[in-house]
Order: C-alpha cells, then structure tokens, then sequence
C-alpha cells in the first residue's frame, strides 16, 4: 500500500496507543514539525534583515566577512527580498494546514465527535503558526538581528532563488500600484507654496507671511546654504595659554568657540564658555583643554530639517560643516537653522540694526558680499529662487557677482539682473566685500 494513500477504514480502528499512531503518522508529525521550523525561520530572517539599522547596514557592506557580504549583497534589492521571503513563509504555512487537515480527516473517519476533532486541531495549529512560526521568531530575531541575518542568510539566499520570478512579478504590480496612487494624488510645489502665501488675506501680517514661506522652503534647504563661511568663524588653536585665551574669547562674543590644531581642518572640540566660567581666575598653567567638548561634523549637503533632528537627539546647538575631503567648510548652530523660519534673532548682545547690510532709501540697499543669498532675498523681499537659474553652485551673494560677471568683479564694476542693478563697493585679490543692490524700472517695450 502506498504511504500517500489514504488508510482503509478497517484499519483505523486498530490504531491504539501512542505507538501505533507514531507507527502510521510519525512521518506526517515529523514533516509538520520540520515545515514549522522552516516557517520560524524565514519569519526570523524576515524580521532580522528588516530591522537592521542604517549603522548596522554599513557595516554589512564595509565588512570583509563572508556572512556580513551576503547580507549586504540580499539587501540592495530589499523589495525582491521581501516578497520571496513572505512567498516561502506563506507557502510553508499552507503545507502545514493542508497536511493537519488530511490527519484530522483521517482521524475523524473512526469517531463520532468529528466536529470536536475539527475545532481542537485547528485552535491548536492555529496557536502553534502564530507562536513558533511568526511570534516568538520575530522577537527574538528583531533583540538580535545582525546574528540572526547572519545565520539565515542561506535560507533567505535559497528562498530568493526558487521564488524570484513570482516575486519579480510582486513586486512590479506594487511598483505599478504606488505609481498610480502617486498620480492620482495632488502635490504642490514649494513655488506654487509661496504664491499661495502671497495671495494670502491681508488678515495675516508681513511677518507671518515671511514666516509661512519660511516653513514651505525649510525642508528644500542644505546646511550649505545656511552655514557661517569658513572665513568668518572665530575659533582659537589649542596652544594658546589662559590669559590669551580669554582675551580672544571676550573679543568674539560668542558663546561656544571652535577649537583647533594647527589649521581649521583639523577642529578638535569645542569650548563652551559657561564651562570655563568656574575656572576664570586661573592662570596659565591651567590645562583649559581639558574642557573641550566632542565635535559634531556634518556633510554640506546634508538637509536642514534633518539637522534639526540631529540637534535634538546630540542636544547640541552647534556643527562644524566638513566638504568630501573632510575640510572644513563653515559652521552651523541652531540659531542659524530657527532664523531660516522666523528671520533674524537678535538677543540682548546683538546690536540694534541687523548686521550685514544696510538701507539707503527704498530702493536702495548695500550688503556685504559674504551674506547669503536665501537671506540676500530676505532683505530685498523676493523669492528664494530668484537668482536660482544664474547662481550656479554659489551660495552667497559674493558667489552670484562671480557667476553674473564670469570673473572676479572690481570696484566700480556694474551688472543688471532680475530687475536689480548690482554695483561692487568694494573687493580685493580674492573676494568681493561690498555690493549697492538697487531695485530698477524695466525698460519699456518699444
């Protein structure tokens, strides 16, 4: 007789005993007990490849270890991975219920209280998918997830190639869906945005509209567009002894001063000045250096909103901006970042009048050439992406002369763009210092 075949019913009823169920079903328990582990499996892999973190992810790809590069090599395609291992965990799942429901039927032939047999079994492979085969896995792959990816990489490698093409298939009608839903919903630009702002009621003030267009292009902004200039950051070296120090620091103003070794590049911590307040009657020898706090580094074309965040969870106020090189590009705290929203900030140390530019009538106004030019805009209340098409890769107004004029300007020197003439104060061998900026009639059209 067949094994597959289904059992006479003269033959059930001699099924007594643990023994003889083992004897007639043991094959059939010992394959539902290996299709549950293999589903307790795929569900841990499932859940470790899916809860590494962005750290652990880099790792993976910079590790020269066999286990850590094929996980790396699974994750670059993370959808395909995904579905093939749902695929292969809902396929395991159904052999299980499909085998349990061919027992129980067999079982139920000999019995008169078949819908007893019927409710039991299933509450109890029911249980038993959900806590061995999906529960339990997931928890302890998701407290352990590196180890657990690292195991499971065979079987999620195997899952990947026997159901590649229904998860290619997959995952193409997910694409095709998003695609569709992203079509049929509406997204506003971030000009579109600001001309809404404009057209708001005169209900709301000339500050409130300046602040709801710095709310719209808030998340558009990089750290490079927003960051102090190398070349105006007031920092000290590490050798300078106490006395001078101080001087320096009383000099500047600031509150949290950028210390270094031997050149800007090399910024080794920064110096909060409420953290030499106990010690301000020292003497030279006392060793100052030991006060330094770690240095917070971010990339130039990191976005501000992001940095934001970063701000809040290192509870700091201030970051040294690196370029690709690692040199130092500018600096950037958290006034900088909250300015962009609600304009200047000025504290009781601040002067009265912004610093930076000046009015000589309405029309009229003279700017240094090292201001921005999202704050450039700012001061001649146009939009942000005014000089956008002409600016280039520039981020200051002294940067914008450069690219209108194709040369380093002198002083004299005039140009006309986007309704305003531009007129260079002053300069010298390496950057423009002063620029008139003044709002002109259009010629009238003959």
């Amino acid at each position: 007789m067949d094994p597959g075949d289904p059992l006479p019913r003269q033959v059930l009823p001699a099924v007594d005993g643990w023994g003889t169920y083992f004897d007639l079903y043991g094959p059939y328990t010992a394959l539902i007990l290996l299709l549950l582990t293999l589903a307790g499996l795929v569900s841990a892999s499932e859940a470790a490849f899916f809860t590494l973190s962005p750290d652990e992810r880099a790792y993976c790809r910079d590790s020269s270890q066999t286990g850590e590069q094929r996980i790396a090599k699974l994750l670059e395609r993370p959808k395909r991975l995904l579905a093939s291992l749902v695929i292969f965990n809902n396929l395991l799942n159904i052999a299980i219920v499909v085998i349990v429901t061919y027992l129980t039927w067999q079982l139920s032939q000999t019995s008169s209280g078949q819908g007893w047999i019927l409710a039991g079994v299933t509450l109890v492979v029911t249980v038993a998918i959900v806590l061995f085969g999906e529960i339990i896995p997931k928890v302890y792959a998701s407290q352990n997830n590196l180890a657990v990816a690292r195991k499971t990489a065979t079987l999620a490698q195997l899952g990947l190639v026997i159901f590649r093409p229904l998860a290619v298939l997959l995952v193409n009608l997910s694409n095709q869906v998003d695609r569709r839903i992203e079509r049929r919903g509406y997204k506003l630009s971030v000009e579109e945005l600001s001309q809404a702002v404009e057209l708001t009621g005169s209900s709301a003030t000339v500050e409130e509209k300046e602040i709801l267009k710095g709310i719209v292009n808030f998340s558009n902004l990089n750290v490079r567009q927003v960051m102090r200039a190398r070349l105006d950051i007031s920092a000290v070296t590490d050798d300078l002894p106490f006395s001078e120090l101080i001087t320096q620091i009383n000099a500047s103003g600031y509150s949290r001063v950028p210390v270094y070794k031997e050149s800007l590049d090399q910024v080794e911590g920064i110096l909060y000045i409420k953290d030499l307040l106990p010690h301000i009657h020292e003497d030279d020898s006392f060793r100052w250096q030991s006060l330094l706090r770690p240095v917070f580094f971010v990339p130039e074309n990191k976005k501000v909103d992001g940095l934001l965040q970063d701000f809040q969870k290192r509870r700091v106020h201030i970051a040294i901006v690196v370029d690709e090189y690692g040199g130092t590009r500018g600096l950037v705290t958290l006034e900088d970042i909250i300015e962009e929203i609600f304009g200047e900030i000025n504290d009781e140390f601040d002067d009265e009048a912004p610093t930076g530019y000046r009015r000589e009538d309405d029309q009229t106004v003279v700017i240094e050439g090292k201001m921005l030019l999202t704050d450039v805009c700012r001061v001649l209340n146009v939009d942000a992406t005014t000089f956008e098409t002409v600016q280039g890769d520039s981020e200051s107004l002294g940067g914008l002369l450069l690219e209108l004029f194709s040369r380093l300007p002198q002083a004299g020197d005039q140009t006309t763009y986007a309704g305003f003439m531009f007129e260079v104060l002053s300069a010298d061998d390496k950057r423009i210092n002063e620029v008139r900026i003044k709002k002109v009639e259009p010629a009238p059209q003959l």
